[in-house]
């Protein structure tokens, strides 16, 4: 099964006690010591939990496998490795193999674009590494025991299609076939693993799939030149092939087989159209009989080419997605004679024009943006296939339909009612039950926020939903509704919410088998209800609250074709993480049973990355800001008993390493507050330090986590803490229509915390933000002359303009993040013009004390760039020292590496003088001129 991706990497092995690494380590650590230093990413555990594959990624260059045998201990590498997947039982792992990054970084554009991926399969029984070159993409069968890959398009085969039809101006038109690229095949090989000689290759292949019960492999091969199209199974026993369906004019597109083996699905449209605009058939084949069912089409709906299939686990149902109609792409007429250069209709159509009108549903960018989503949305529609009846489940007035393996009801919803109040009030959602038996909607909730979704039972006879602190249970059947909290004396509403919305729920736990029951958070503990009596209690027996500790339940089978139900009496593994400490633990409760037991907890940073699905192997990794996230195993019952799986921690025990700790302190309005300061390397009591304070809004639950070692926008905290500065990430806790000054007073009172414990040197203070913290840092040092430089990634400089910007990423108005969400004013710009121009630091550059860098890409896909040269106009005209970094076509995160490494070596430059009192370098006492390079091609 796939695994969650590791975030951040930190400390702490199981029974291991941390290293006196300041005595005996004292390598520095360098910008390239960092761009080496290699992450686990993407791991993978086999089914029946044996075998564990991972991806050892640098910052900088070829990743690399690591796959381990955990009953021998054998372990193998995979070189230039990435995102693995594993066989069911584990004897297989199969591996991208990108082109290296030399290779990539000494091709031409043409030449990159020619380089393809290979895979590589590892039988990690014998060692024997097998490559594959030039894949597009691989799977294995669900038992393990065979492989599909499906590889790129043959660029000699293209080459040699050209030559001919460049060599054919003598044949007549008609005999030349254009086929659209959407309609081009690729070869696919099917290997049976245990007997690698046996092996089946076809040409062609536009679609595939395996049943899951690995008895069969369907393959769409469509060859249009050729006028061959046929749909074949292939029998995973013997590899015989058979024909289920052969045209010369119909093109195949999707494939499905049931789990019973009994039904293949598949759809067909006519060749001779362009597939934007055609229109296709479902059919249903009988396999023991071969006889071919159509499923018509109707007046009112039909399928395109991305109506995908999916067949009910039980096999008693097809879903597939239905559109109301299908046309062709349109066209423009072109200017093609004189006469066209004075027609009206030809002339206007070349222009570029969008209109923007006031009931438009979504403003424009965001309708572009969406665009090519909504052309391949599709309508989900279900075919019982004991009747062979059809029912249209979603359409034009509810249109998403949650695909699940329920019989009776699926969860629908429709934003449509609020798309053009997304602007300004954020995303809401109507949410209906949809009887699969006659497509009947009935309503559920009404302008329900989009992150509160309602969960369905596993047998779908209760839906679970928040709202306003509270939460309820609907029983479908009875159509009535209870709140089951409103006599708790807890609140189930996010108690740490400084938004000027409502507040938010801490959400759902697993249902219990036969909907018993379901699991319920609040800010702290866990709550058992059942169904049947609407009562409820504290699973974890109120220990969180009393104790402060975040309880939830983690390593649960992760089955996207069925949600994991539990047993009446069944014992969980929680995750706990302590608010006190910022420690995290692992814990065990019994449902129906009200207490937690305590498995293992200490100051480390617990990451739970999955479960093999047919054992209870747990794969989790344990971290501290001087401990590497190496991964372990262990079974889900006794995870303090794990097994350290890798050792990548002995990269960090080559430098001299920090550790990190928690700060407490008081702000100006009486509000505790905390904080993590990481102290210089080599720290000593006594001496005062430059301090970066580095923020957005609650930072002290990375007080565990191993610093991300990567070259980016962020200043790496390794790196800073072994130059000789304290690093200080302090919590921020927001007042709505305020969040300027609420920043301010608690980044002064943090650094003045420091001061006071001695560990700050008070005239060297330094600040860096990006984003919303970027905003905070612009606006900080107009208020403030605490901090003896500042460096704002991506702020906002002014609200009153960026009110009514564009989130270019998404297409979004910016207006709802201020009225709404994260930018916390709470009214509109027209209502509260005071309150924009108060928190907007374009208004007070005159009084800044602090120099500043602006750093920007152009384009910025979050925050309009323009608010960066606001911000440096403001400056420059009011004479105060600022220096604006414009990196050329890049977004709102910096992604071309170059540019990342250039922002990380002028940031440190930047504040080493004047922090540290170093010489400027001259890009900042003399800025750079314009110069234009030779072209490559020149």
């Amino acid at each position: 099964m796939k695994l969650l991706p590791i975030t951040s990497l930190v400390l702490l092995s199981l029974g291991i006690q941390p290293n006196a690494h300041a005595e005996t380590s004292t390598k520095p650590l360098t910008l390239t010591d960092i761009m080496h230093f290699e992450s686990l990413e993407k791991p993978v555990i086999a089914d029946n939990g044996q075998v564990l594959a991972v991806e050892v990624a640098p910052d900088r260059g070829d990743s690399h496998g690591l796959i381990k045998n955990l009953q021998t201990g054998k372990d193998f590498q995979i070189e230039g490795g990435s995102d693995p997947i594993v066989s069911h039982t584990g004897r297989y792992v199969a591996m991208v193999v990108k082109p290296s990054l030399l290779k990539v970084e000494t091709s031409d554009a043409k030449a990159k674009k020619k380089l393809k991926a290979d895979m590589v399969l590892l039988d990690t029984q014998t060692g024997t590494q097998t490559k594959f070159e030039r894949v597009k993409e691989f799977v294995f069968s669900d038992d393990g025991a065979h492989l599909a890959i499906w590889f790129e398009a043959d660029e000699e085969a293209k080459k040699d299609v050209k030559e001919k039809t460049e060599g054919a101006e003598d044949k007549p038109k008609a005999e030349k076939v254009k086929v659209d690229k959407f309609d081009q095949g690729r070869r696919l090989s099917l290997v049976n693993l245990s007997s690698p000689s046996q092996r089946v290759d076809l040409e062609h292949v536009t679609a595939y799939q395996f049943d899951k019960d690995s008895r069969r492999l369907a393959v769409a091969v469509n060859d249009i030149e050729a006028k061959q199209h046929q749909l074949q199974l292939i029998d995973l026993k013997d590899y015989k092939k058979s024909t289920a369906f052969e045209s010369q004019n119909q093109q195949i597109g999707a494939v499905s087989l049931s789990k019973n083996g009994r039904w293949l699905a598949f759809t067909q449209g006519d060749a001779s159209e362009l597939p934007y605009g055609r229109s296709y058939q479902l059919s249903l084949v009988d396999i023991a009989s071969g006889k071919i069912r159509p499923v018509p089409n109707t007046k009112e709906w039909t399928l395109n080419r991305y109506a995908s299939l999916n067949f009910s686990l039980d096999s008693e149902r097809l879903f597939f997605g239905r559109v109301p109609e299908v046309s062709q792409q349109l066209s423009l007429k072109k200017i093609a004679e004189e006469k066209d250069l004075y027609d009206k209709d030809i002339v206007t159509g070349q222009r570029g024009l969008k209109v923007w009108h006031g009931d438009d549903p979504r403003i424009k960018p965001h309708e572009i943006k969406q665009y090519d989503k909504e052309q391949k949305r599709t309508y989900l529609a279900v075919l019982h296939l004991g009747s062979n009846n059809v029912v249209q489940l979603g359409d034009k007035t509810v249109p998403d339909v949650t695909l699940s393996q329920h019989k009776r009801y699926m969860l629908a919803s429709s934003d449509l009612p609020y798309r053009k109040m997304i602007t300004w009030a954020g995303f809401y959602q109507d949410y209906y039950l949809v009887d699969i038996n006659t497509g009947r909607k009935l309503p559920l909730l009404t302008q329900q926020p989009s992150d509160a979704e309602p969960s369905l039972s596993g047998d779908g006879k209760y839906v679970a939903y928040y709202q306003q602190g509270n939460v309820y249970l609907y029983d479908i059947a009875e159509g009535r509704r209870t709140n089951l909290t409103k006599s708790l004396k807890v609140s189930f509403a996010d108690e740490d919410h400084d938004y000027p919305s409502n507040a938010p729920g801490y959400g759902f736990g697993p249902w219990l088998t036969d909907d018993a029951g379901f699991l319920v958070y609040d800010k702290y503990d866990v709550w058992q209800f059942n169904t049947a009596s609407k009562s409820g209690f504290a699973l974890t027996a109120g220990q969180g609250r009393a104790q402060k500790i975040q309880y939830r339940v983690e390593g649960l089978v992760d089955n996207p074709d069925e949600p994991t139900t539990l047993a009446y009496n069944a014992t969980v593994l929680l995750h706990g993480y302590s608010d006190k400490t910022k420690a995290d633990g692992f814990y065990q409760a019994t449902l129906g049973e009200a207490g937690v037991k305590t498995l293992m907890e200490g100051e480390y940073k617990l990451t739970v990355l999955g479960r093999s699905k047919d054992a209870d192997t747990l794969v989790f990794s344990k971290e501290r800001f001087d401990l590497f996230p190496d991964l372990y195993t262990a079974s889900y019952q006794a995870p303090q008993n794990a097994v350290k799986q890798t050792d990548l921690d002995k990269q960090r025990q080559a430098f001299n390493w920090s550790q990190a700790e928690l700060v407490h302190w008081t702000n100006g309005d009486g509000k505790p507050l905390d904080g993590v300061l990481i102290k210089p390397t080599n720290y000593q009591a006594g001496e005062r330090y430059p301090v970066l304070v580095y923020y957005y809004r609650f930072m002290t639950d990375r007080l565990h986590a191993f610093p991300q070692m990567k070259v980016n926008h962020r200043p790496n905290f390794a790196w800073y803490v072994n130059n000789g500065y304290a690093v200080f990430l302090p919590d921020i806790r927001f007042d709505i229509g305020y969040p300027g000054a609420s920043s301010v007073q608690a980044l002064t009172s943090g650094v003045q915390k420091l001061i006071d414990m001695g560990v700050a040197d008070a005239n060297a203070i330094g600040l860096q933000g990006h984003s919303w913290s970027g905003y905070q840092t612009a606006f900080a040092i107009t208020q403030t002359k605490m901090f003896k430089a500042a460096v704002a990634g991506a702020p906002v400089a002014n609200m009153t303009s960026a009110y009514s910007g564009i989130r270019h990423g998404t297409g979004l108005a910016r207006q709802f993040q201020y009225e709404t969400g994260q930018s916390r004013i709470g009214e509109s710009l027209f209502a509260a013009p005071q309150k924009y121009i108060e928190n907007s630091p374009v208004f007070y550059a005159d009084r800044i004390q602090t120099p500043l860098m602006i750093m920007f890409g152009d384009k910025d896909d979050a925050v309009p760039w323009e608010q960066g040269v606001e911000m440096y106009l403001a400056m420059r005209r009011a004479g105060k020292d600022v220096v604006f970094l414009q990196y050329e076509d890049e977004p709102h995160h910096l992604k071309k590496y170059p540019n990342k490494l250039d922002y990380s070596i002028r940031m440190m430059e930047y504040f080493d003088h004047y922090l540290k009192g170093k010489p400027a370098p001259a890009w900042l006492s003399q800025g750079e001129a314009y110069v234009e390079y030779k072209a490559d091609d020149e």
